[in-house]
């Protein structure tokens, strides 16, 4: 399994990020004005959900700006978590300015009814949303299929492994905005066919749970980052077996990792070495393991080996997530 994106990966993340920022505040505002034309529930519920994506995706792009500065004295291990930071205060402003709102305004519709006026301009800010929010997600949908196959697995668990929020965050929210222009044009045409806007208040509500699900995902996701995430099991284990492979090394009690950010992971070990060699042995053996984890995993940016005594066996304490 390659590692963690490196500066491809973070190019292709800031153009997603990019695209996906300019097609939702064009949306936002055609969305707003067929709303207040027509007085649709849903038409305003969907521009409050291309403005909350609007405001995610400059979180993004802040995320990935400032999650790239050097190490410095103050940081030593650099600035990787800050990405994640960022990015779960995206997934807050989704949650609180998009679900809240659309929600709320849903079931005031359902209670108290509105004014309809005409949906012309509604269904077509929608067919051209719809486009344009197709293209944003196809180019993430490319992205993600492309880091899925460079990892050997499939394009859900990479989503669900992944320590790239940004382009996680515009996957899910770029689904969820398609759906949610399905519901809302569906909301729109019942409330047509029927005369009750009831239907338009229920999309509305629809809209809003699903910037819900999508917030409280890619929150969950964030906050297990911030915690101090460990490497998938699989390259947890490549790493055990290539510390273990090493001639002088009985076993690897301890392997410990963390996701420091997008692009940088930790390793520390306590690795039991053979109790006949010398210190220099020692020493040219953590180099080598350094340069071997550093070959296959070029996001490894720290490796911490601590020699101790330790039962026989070449094994290691399992970890990673699934």
């Amino acid at each position: 399994m390659p590692d963690a994106p490196g500066e491809e990966g973070e190019s292709d993340s800031v153009g997603t990020v990019i695209l996906a920022g300019g097609a939702n505040l064009l949306i936002a505002v055609a969305k707003m004005a067929a709303g207040l034309f027509s007085g649709s529930a849903a038409m305003l519920s969907e521009a409050a959900h291309s403005l909350a994506d609007t405001v995610t995706e400059v979180f993004l792009f802040v995320a990935l700006r400032r999650g790239h500065k050097p190490a410095d004295e103050a940081h030593p291990f650099g600035y990787g978590k800050e990405s994640f930071v960022w990015a779960f205060i995206a997934s807050l402003f989704t949650f609180v300015g998009g679900a809240g709102f659309s929600i709320y305004h849903g079931v005031t519709t359902i209670v108290h009814g509105e004014e309809i006026g005409s949906f012309l301009w509604s269904y077509i800010v929608l067919a051209v949303s719809f486009v344009a929010e197709g293209t944003s997600f196809l180019r993430a949908k490319r992205q993600v299929a492309g880091e899925s196959r460079r990892w050997g697995i499939t394009p859900l668990r990479f989503l669900r492994l992944t320590p790239d929020t940004t382009v996680k965050a515009v996957y899910f929210e770029d689904s969820a905005a398609l759906v949610g222009l399905v519901a809302a044009g569906l909301g729109l045409l019942l409330s047509e066919l029927t005369g009750s806007d009831v239907w338009d208040g229920l999309a509305s509500v629809v809209i809003g749970l699903l910037l819900f699900v999508v917030a409280g995902i890619l929150a969950r996701s964030n906050v297990s980052l911030l915690v101090g995430r460990a490497v998938p099991r699989r390259m947890h284990n490549q790493i055990a077996q290539d510390l273990n492979e090493i001639p002088i090394v009985v076993a690897v009690p301890t392997l410990l990792t963390m996701q420091l950010g997008p692009g940088d992971i930790l390793v520390a070990a306590k690795v039991d070495f053979d109790d006949e060699v010398t210190g220099a042995e020692i020493e040219a053996a953590s180099d080598d393991a350094e340069r071997r984890l550093r070959g296959r995993y070029p996001a490894i940016r720290y490796v911490f080996l601590d020699p101790t005594r330790g039962n026989t066996g070449r094994s290691h304490i399992d970890g990673g997530v699934e």
